[in-house]
């Protein structure tokens, strides 16, 4: 680390995991060694408008257009706004709240270029979500959209540490017009619109992103300025291959990892744009790739299953700009590879990633596709699979994921560093096996292996198979109690409409994986619900259901 700080408020700093605990970092690639001072900002914005950029397109919302000039502009007026009249300190934490829309990617670049860490939340985080959020980051000041103000309202109540909001986005009804006056942006309009930015340490923290929630147990991820730019230059510059005529579009909001990198940084680190927009359906989202002209979907592979199927019955409109489609956040089963690419004539780029790692450090070209596999480390990172104690193991045997590379686990004041970083390795909780090609399959979180009378079964494995069956929408696996055999296998299923989840569906779904995968992985007890339970970016939430069995048994 450097021996120099932006930072007045060392919070941040003061509560990194010690050095000991650090993972290994590899800055091998002549992309991803940056200088010591260094503003992600400044990099991402105002090299932008130096480079000629700055009256290309780089952001679209269904309301506003920016260019790189104008997003510049009024993420300078926020920065300004929160060091002149704010008063917040650099290395203040700002929580940010509120939908993908433009408005929220002015505020993330204008803390960032005030010098100060933007702890960006989920939209549809509750109270207690995020008072744990505001008290685990120490968060005095936050910039919210005026119409999701009420839990983070009722948050400053229970923990008063937080002690201003700004709204914007406020409505224009006659009884908001006074309050408006008050808005970010009427308060920005007051603020001159050129500004240097901090000029921070590329080792000072950018972000605290707090994972999405899958275990039950959020923490807080600590990514450097140097990071931001290290997840620019690795996945999206060697396997996707952005371009600046690119436009991005996808589901993840701007506090998952996934999406700040996907739909926002990576965009428009080469001078493409970003497509922002607050809420998707599957069939919505088609329309808006037709729309905006998209030429590259980021999303999960729920939704690429949800749009393969409204195409293949003929209603969605065509989407001639797309090229590529890039899936994560969860294992993408064969069968939605298949239906997408028959649908679409696209071959998804699939990849593993992390919020502890900051984006996607496993995937794969199109060309380089394996169904079934997610891919090879991307460039600039290394992967291998271990055992309990650390040790690598030879090919084909199932252990735990453990990568490294520029970027790395930072936990914020939390002892589960111990256990994810070992080694050096970032150790991240999946379950893999490396082929003889190099080529890493996913077999499930190392939590959803289910040992069943005497068998390892993978919880995805059994879920894949499922999903084969064309009564089959959505499924989830898992380990369930049993008092003969200590557990059994359970499958969750939500059925295709016109199907009846009766006592015949069970055994034709159980025969079905019988018949596809070895016959002692079949479910021997399968539930139909309505719904799956899911975080706000689309992952399975299994351990609801582990629990909900618990409580049951």
């Amino acid at each position: 680390m450097a021996g120099y700080t932006a930072h007045t408020d060392t919070f941040a700093r003061d509560h990194l995991p010690p050095p000991e605990q650090f993972p290994d970092l590899i800055f091998e690639l002549p992309e991803v060694q940056y200088p010591e001072r260094l503003n992600a900002a400044v990099e991402l914005l105002d090299r932008a408008v130096e480079r000629g950029w700055g009256d290309r397109p780089a952001l679209y919302g269904h309301d506003a257009t920016l260019t790189y000039a104008q997003l510049l502009a009024q993420s300078n007026q926020v920065a300004r706004l929160l060091l002149e009249d704010i008063g917040l300190p650099t290395g203040a934490r700002v929580l940010l709240r509120g939908p993908n829309n433009p408005m929220l990617a002015v505020c993330w670049f204008g803390v960032l270029k005030a010098g100060m860490i933007a702890v960006t939340t989920m939209p549809l985080l509750r109270q207690r979500e995020l008072s744990e959020i505001i008290d685990k980051a120490q968060v005095t000041f936050a910039l919210c959209d005026k119409r999701f103000d009420e839990e983070l309202i009722a948050a400053q109540e229970k923990t008063p540490i937080l002690r201003e909001i700004v709204y914007y986005n406020y409505p224009i009804e006659d009884d908001e017009r006074q309050a408006a006056l008050a808005s970010l942006e009427a308060r920005m309009a007051g603020k001159g619109s050129v500004f240097a930015g901090i000029d921070t340490a590329s080792d000072d923290v950018a972000i605290i992103a707090f994972t999405s929630g899958t275990t039950g147990k959020p923490k807080g991820t600590m990514h450097f300025h140097r990071d931001l730019l290290a997840i620019c230059d690795t996945f999206p510059r060697s396997i996707v291959g952005i371009g600046m005529d690119d436009i991005c579009i996808g589901t993840p909001p701007l506090a998952f990892t996934y999406g700040l990198g996907g739909i926002l940084l990576f965009p428009l680190r080469v001078g493409g744009a970003s497509v922002l927009v607050e809420k998707f359906t599957p069939e919505s989202m088609i329309h808006a790739v037709h729309d905006f002209h998209a030429t590259i979907t980021w999303t999960s592979p729920f939704f690429y299953r949800q749009m393969a199927a409204l195409i293949a019955q003929a209603k969605a409109v065509p989407m001639p700009t797309l090229r590529k489609c890039i899936s994560a956040g969860e294992a993408l089963p064969i069968s939605t590879r298949t239906a997408w690419r028959e649908a679409t004539g696209i071959e998804i780029i699939d990849g593993i990633g992390a919020t502890e790692m900051l984006h996607i450090f496993i995937s794969h070209t199109e060309s380089q596709a394996r169904p079934g596999a997610t891919g090879k480390p991307v460039p600039g990172y290394r992967a291998c699979v271990i055992d309990e104690a650390g040790n690598p193991l030879p090919p084909g045997q199932i252990g735990r994921l453990a990568v490294k590379g520029p970027t790395g686990c930072r936990y914020l004041a939390d002892n589960r560093q111990r256990s994810y970083v070992l080694n050096g390795w970032n150790v991240t909780g999946d379950a893999y096996l490396v082929d003889q090609d190099g080529y890493f399959h996913y077999q499930a979180r190392t939590d959803d292996m289910i040992i069943t009378t005497g068998y390892n079964v993978a919880g995805p494995e059994v879920e894949d198979a499922l999903l084969l069956h064309p009564a089959v929408a959505e499924c989830a696996v898992i380990g369930a109690p049993d008092e003969e055999r200590g557990t059994i296998i359970k499958a969750f299923v939500v059925l295709r409409p016109g199907c009846v989840g009766d006592e015949a569906m069970i055994k034709m779904l159980q025969d079905h994986v019988k018949e596809t995968i070895a016959p002692y992985k079949y479910p021997r007890a399968i539930v139909f619900m309505d719904s799956l339970p899911r975080t706000e970016t689309g992952k399975l939430q299994r351990f609801k259901l582990r629990q909900m069995e618990m409580a049951h048994s």
